[in-house]
This record gives C-alpha cells, sequence and structure tokens, in this order.
C-alpha cells in the first residue's frame, strides 16, 4: 500500500507540472533541481496526502523571463545564420539540404552546381589537381584549355574580317558562303523587278523594255543569277534603253567578283591550313628523367610519320607552374623557359627520324632542385612547342603536347627504335613510347652537387 501510495503521489506531482507548463505556454520540460526537492519534500505532504507545490516568487520570475527570452534567440540566431548559410537547396524546415549519396541516389536527373574554384588553391596550381581528372593547361593532342571571357569591343574581329572568316568552324563558314550568294541574287532581282515595274513592263508588252523576257520576279530573279554568274542563255538580258539597267548590271558584275575573290580565297586558306599536317607530329607519352654522361636530364620524344619532312624544324619548351612571391603575390600559370640546346642549336632539328629531345638540368634549370619525391607532391605541366615548315606548302605548321608531373618518369631510359636492315634505317614505331627502368638515385641535382662538394 505504501508503494502504491508513493506512485500516485509521484505521478500527480508530474501531471500537475506538464498542466502549469502548458498553461504558460512553455513547451514541456523536465523539473528543475529546486522544484523537485519541493515537490518529494515529506513536510509538503498533508495528513490527507494532498500535494502541495512550493516555488520560490524569485524562481518563478526567472523562469518567466527564460521564456521570453528563448523564442527571441531562436529569431536572432535564425536571422543571423541566413547571412553566412549558403544559397542551395533548402527543405521544408528551412535547413540546407546536404548533398549525400542517398540524394544524390534519389535524384539522378538533377545536377549539382559547384562553385568555380580559384587558382591559388595547391589542386589547381598548374590548372587542376594531380590524378586523371586533373585540369591540363595543353591538352595531349595541343589543345590549349584557355576560354575567354566576355568581350566587350567585338568591332576588333570585324577589323581583321579576313582572320575571322578563316577561324569560322565549316558549317558556320558554308552557311556565311551560300547566303553571301543568295542575297545578293534576291537583292538585284528585286531590284531588276521594281525597275521593270516602276517604267511599266510588266503591265503590256513594250516594243522597247529595259529588261528584255523580265515579266515576273521570278524571271528578274534568273536574270540576275545568269548576270553575275556570267551564264548569259542569251533569252534574258538588259537592253540598251535604259541607262540604269547598265549600271545595276556592272554594280552586280563587280560586287559579284569581290564577292568570289573573298570567298574563294577564305576557302582556300582554310583547306590549306596545316593544323592536320600536325596529326603526323607524335610526341612520346611519357618524359623520363635518367642520367646520361654523368649529368642529370629530362627526355622526351619526337618523330614525324610522313616522308615529306619538316624544314626547318625548331623545339622548344615551357615549365607551367603557378608560385607565390616572396612578398605574397600569387603568380597563376607561370611560364619558364626550359633549355633544349639553343644556345648551342640543339633545337633545330632534320626530323628525319625520331629524336629524343635532352634538357641537362643545371643550377639555371627550373628542376635543379627536383627529385623524385618532390615530383609526388608538386604540381606543374610542361608544354613542347614543335614548329616547322611543311615541305609541300610552305606553311608553318605548329604541334603541341604537354607532360603532367605524373607523366614523368623518374630513373627511366627510352627504348632504342632505330636498326639497320638491308642498307638503310629501319624506325620500329611500336617502341617509340616503350621504356624501361634504371637503378638511379631519387636525389635532385642540386643535393647531387652538395653531396660532391662535401
Amino acid at each position: 500500500m505504501a508503494c502504491m501510495q508513493d506512485t500516485r503521489e509521484e505521478s500527480l506531482i508530474l501531471n500537475l507540472n506538464t498542466d502549469s507548463h502548458q498553461d504558460e505556454g512553455g513547451p514541456l520540460s523536465c523539473p528543475s533541481p529546486s522544484e523537485s526537492q519541493s515537490l518529494f519534500n515529506p513536510s509538503a505532504h498533508d495528513p490527507l496526502g494532498c500535494v502541495t507545490i512550493q516555488t520560490a516568487p524569485q524562481e518563478q520570475k526567472q523562469q518567466q523571463q527564460a521564456q521570453k527570452k528563448r523564442p527571441q534567440r531562436g529569431r536572432y540566431m535564425k536571422r543571423f545564420s541566413s547571412r553566412w548559410r549558403s544559397s542551395g537547396p533548402v527543405d521544408s524546415s528551412g535547413q540546407p539540404v546536404l548533398a549525400n549519396s542517398e540524394t544524390d541516389d534519389a535524384t539522378p536527373g538533377k545536377a549539382h552546381k559547384t562553385p568555380p574554384r580559384l587558382l591559388g588553391d595547391r589542386e589547381l596550381a598548374c590548372g587542376g589537381g594531380s590524378g586523371n581528372g586533373r585540369q591540363r593547361y595543353v591538352t595531349k593532342d595541343g589543345k590549349c584549355r584557355v576560354n575567354l571571357g566576355p568581350i566587350e569591343e567585338k568591332r576588333r574581329f570585324l577589323s581583321d574580317m579576313f582572320t575571322t572568316l578563316v577561324d569560322l568552324k565549316y558549317r558556320w563558314f558554308l552557311f556565311l558562303f551560300t547566303m553571301c550568294y543568295l542575297l545578293t541574287w534576291v537583292a538585284f532581282a528585286g531590284i531588276y523587278f521594281l525597275d521593270g515595274w516602276l517604267r511599266g513592263d510588266m503591265a503590256k508588252p513594250n516594243s522597247k523594255p529595259c529588261f528584255q523576257n523580265v515579266d515576273s520576279f521570278l524571271s528578274a530573279l534568273l536574270l540576275s543569277v545568269e548576270s553575275q554568274r556570267t551564264i548569259g542563255y542569251g533569252f534574258r538580258m538588259v537592253t540598251a534603253h535604259c541607262p540604269e539597267g547598265v549600271v545595276l548590271l556592272m554594280a552586280q558584275s563587280i560586287l559579284g567578283s569581290i564577292i568570289d575573290a573573298l570567298m574563294v580565297g577564305c576557302m582556300f586558306v582554310k583547306i590549306s591550313r596545316p593544323q592536320k599536317r600536325a596529326q603526323t607530329l607524335i610526341f612520346s607519352k611519357h618524359c623520363v628523367v635518367s642520367e646520361r654522361d654523368q649529368r642529370l636530364c629530362l627526355l622526351f620524344r619526337i618523330g614525324d610519320l610522313r616522308a615529306s619532312h619538316m624544314v626547318d624544324a625548331k623545339i622548344r619548351a615551357k615549365l607551367i607552374k603557378s608560385r607565390q612571391t616572396i612578398e605574397g603575390e600569387f603568380i597563376p600559370l607561370e611560364q619558364s623557359e626550359i633549355n633544349l640546346g639553343y644556345d648551342m642549336g640543339g633545337d633545330r632539328l632534320l626530323l628525319v627520324e625520331p629524336q629524343t629531345i635532352t634538357h641537362v638540368i643545371s643550377d639555371r634549370s627550373p628542376f635543379w632542385g627536383v627529385g623524385a619525391e618532390w615530383l609526388k607532391r608538386e604540381t606543374l605541366e610542361i608544354v613542347v612547342i614543335l614548329e616547322g615548315i611543311v615541305e609541300a606548302s610552305g606553311m608553318t605548321c605548329q604541334a603541341r603536347t604537354s607532360y603532367t608531373e605524373d607523366e614523368i618518369l623518374w630513373g627511366h631510359r627510352f627504348e632504342s627504335c632505330m636498326s639497320l636492315e638491308k642498307g638503310a634505317f629501319q624506325v620500329d614505331y611500336a617502341a617509340f613510347d616503350k621504356t624501361f627502368e634504371v637503378q638511379m638515385s631519387p636525389i635532385s641535382g642540386k643535393d647531387r652537387q652538395l653531396q660532391e662538394i662535401k
């Protein structure tokens, strides 16, 4: 019986506490330690078993002030969080939705926009992070991955109209090529038809018409095409009875000759551009670092697949790497020259067979302090440019490629791809990209020199 009475008293106390909080409009909460002591105080029970809740006036005031401050604090925190919270998707309660694997799988059609990243980050120090998904400055086939932003002065391109037309894509160039002829034919056909209609040649037959056998717009269009293309079927013609017809014929002939010269010239230059010649100039897939004559060297291979050779071929290379100066200035994609022997004429090539290009890593080289471990940590890109004159057309051709830090093999050498067979040298392009590993110290050229001095 005593246990049952205690249980009833505790349940009654909790119910009274819950009702009092609901009447005040506050959320349900557990009683404070002071309240629990007053509730379960044996001296607080009367002889009839009724419970009297004793609460100090000071505690009541503190509770009321705390309840008044809670909604205001919540509103203030909500406004404060909206200042820095990202403007991404939110749910019904106003909370941002995190992009996790579950939400991505649930909505595969929605693409999440990623904010643009700055080049100051280490993973973008050379245009992208390391790995297969990095952004290259120049692709392996020689395309520069640099997009120009919005250009306000568009009229600069109109001042060099010939280069602008040549640089157009083929579909736009052919569209412009066709529209130039169609517009001039239709424009002069409309002038011919208007002149004949004003003279009255369309309404009734005239013994002295300005344009013979032109009685509709379609016949005027045929006259325009025949005149500009100098077809001359002999049925429609401009007569000598009106001077304006002769002037129109002269103007159309001159304009047609200008369009022919411009369009045919652009088409010839566009077709004969030596860009496709670069497809037969190949570079090795990897760049190797090995020793030659007790000197640390950086090597790569180039080759020409055609029998017609490049004239006056030149090779040069650039190191693309971002850096930060001592003063704290960040220089993105800084270009440093890599000496390929231009002081001794080693950059001029006779590109008859595959050539192995050598860069000696000296104290003037940007790779002077580069070791095997350094390549694994840093982000860089080597851009190789091969220029020469095409023997068949006499036009200058340029081929480009690049090597990232993942494509530089430390302690490797290229296999030989030349052999002597039947009185001639034979090139084996199957071994063009093959390398083999050699025993070599992983330290840089700078550290090698310090060790020799010691």
